[in-house]
């Protein structure tokens, strides 16, 4: 049997070691646009100067000697033949028994005429964009970040850290409004603010200028307002790369269609992390991968969303740790339970007395705690003290005759 794996990222890796752990002696071959695995949470730092691209990785040195895994890097995908079971990629191809796709996503360029092909206008997904974006930002006097979500921020803090002071162009009013509420976003804010970068809140790029070479020069806002640009960083949200699937007979729309077992309609083809629409973050990629590995080699089993990993939610930035669990805002009768003090700030929603969100920043202590109140979706409603005092003592009482009783569903 013969298990051919797109993509070294977390669901490929994933998939790859399963098989291997299993004994499966199979032949496994992993087939990946890029020439090195690498953690893409870390691009950042590689933008710093803080990381090497050896100290990016997130696999062991011999990796893939170790466990027999044929590695082909630097090969981009361009056709799967699911009739003839072949993927095909510039300079040969790979006959498969079984498929996983596990491409990841690529980031999305927003519809403004001549961004698309700008000689200086990066996202920010893989290695070859950090390592443009920290070349040209050497040069940069004029650097511009179009989306102030994570990825953005990332570029920031590691362009920050390069001595330059980004122009961040966010449409919300505030900084990672998919991450934090504004109490816990504005902690970010005056530090990003203070280190030298400054913020365009309530505003959107409507347009671009650039010279005869396809360089861009200038960013128009709907203000009006021209901003001069050496260097664009493009972090508006990323779709799955997924564009060689074209006349594959593999069913997707935006992303690929899989079942329970994380199956394509295609005889013998999986798919697990971005490519699937699934994953919201690196530790879900990594159980996609397991389990899309545990069907392939003939161990049925059924992958369950149940939100175990995308539920979290971490950042961290200057030194301050944040923690989401669930959500982070709250709903038409939901109560907020919200406490401060000096470095610290933290936030609970309960509905109908069972907590939905947690936030924790500068202390994340007890974070797992809430995590299985929220996951369980556990009742607290009975206990009479402050929610801050909670804990898992409060699950039972002792009866007098020594008998344990269950207070809480844990």
């Amino acid at each position: 049997m013969k298990h051919v794996i797109i993509g070294s990222g977390a669901a490929g890796i994933s998939a790859a070691k399963t098989i291997r752990a299993r004994g499966n002696n199979d032949d496994v071959v992993i087939v990946s646009a890029d020439s090195s695995a690498y953690s893409r949470c870390m691009l950042y730092k590689f933008i710093s100067g803080e990381r090497s691209v050896e100290e990016l990785s997130f696999i062991p040195d011999r990796f893939f000697e170790q466990n027999r895994i044929r590695w082909r890097p630097d090969m981009t995908v361009s056709k799967v033949d699911t009739l003839f079971k072949r993927v095909k990629f510039v300079g040969g191809s790979e006959s498969y028994d079984r498929l996983l796709i596990a491409t990841g996503a690529e980031s999305i360029i927003p519809p403004i005429e001549g961004l698309k092909n700008a000689r200086n206008a990066f996202g920010l997904r893989h290695l070859s964009d950090a390592r443009m974006i920290r070349d040209s930002a050497a040069q940069a006097d004029n650097i511009i970040i179009i989306g102030a979500g994570l990825v953005g921020l990332n570029a920031a803090y590691g362009l920050i850290q390069m001595g330059k002071a980004p122009v961040v162009v966010e449409m919300a009013g505030t900084i990672l409004s998919a991450n934090l509420d504004t109490r816990a976003a504005s902690v970010y804010y005056e530090k990003f603010e203070e280190a030298g970068c400054t913020f365009r809140l309530n505003s959107k790029v409507n347009g671009i200028l650039s010279d005869a070479n396809g360089v861009v020069t200038a960013v128009i806002l709907d203000s009006g307002e021209r901003m001069l640009c050496d260097l664009l960083v493009v972090a508006t949200g990323v779709r799955p790369a997924i564009s060689f699937l074209s006349d594959s007979g593999i069913a997707y729309r935006r992303d690929i269609a899989v079942d329970k077992y994380l199956a394509t309609n295609a005889d013998g083809v999986y798919a697990a992390g971005d490519a699937t629409g699934l994953s919201e973050n690196w530790p879900n990629a990594v159980l996609q991968g397991e389990i899309a590995a545990l069907n392939m080699i003939g161990v049925p089993t059924e992958y369950h969303d149940n939100n175990t990993f995308s539920l979290k939610n971490t950042i961290h930035f200057f030194g301050i740790p944040s923690l989401t669990v669930g959500q982070f805002m709250p709903s038409d009768g939901d109560i907020e339970n919200c406490r401060e003090d000096r470095g610290r700030y933290q936030k609970v929603i309960t509905r109908d007395g069972v907590p939905v969100g947690v936030i924790l920043q500068g202390d994340i202590a007890r974070s797992g705690f809430w995590h299985h109140l929220i996951k369980n979706q556990i009742n607290i409603s009975s206990i009479s003290k402050s929610i801050w005092k909670v804990s898992f003592a409060d699950s039972y009482s002792v009866e007098a005759n020594g008998e344990y009783k269950w207070l809480l569903g844990v």
